[in-house]
């Protein structure tokens, strides 16, 4: 599991509680003051302590 960043795809390989969003893939867009992360996967943020993703795809340089 690496570190995403915002605009970045990732797919959700298991989040804890939830096994509905095993597979989900979407785009980072944006991370909260506690690390979660925020997209477009579904209405729960991915917590990095907690949840297991893979970065898919890097999202635009800036």
């Amino acid at each position: 599991m690496g570190k995403a960043k915002v605009g970045d795809k990732i797919q959700i390989i298991e989040m804890l509680g939830e096994p509905n969003y095993t597979g989900r893939v979407g785009i980072v867009e944006f991370i909260d003051g506690i690390g979660q992360l925020h997209g477009t996967w579904g209405g729960l943020a991915v917590q990095e302590e907690n949840d297991r993703y893979i970065v898919v795809e890097g999202g635009a340089k800036n």
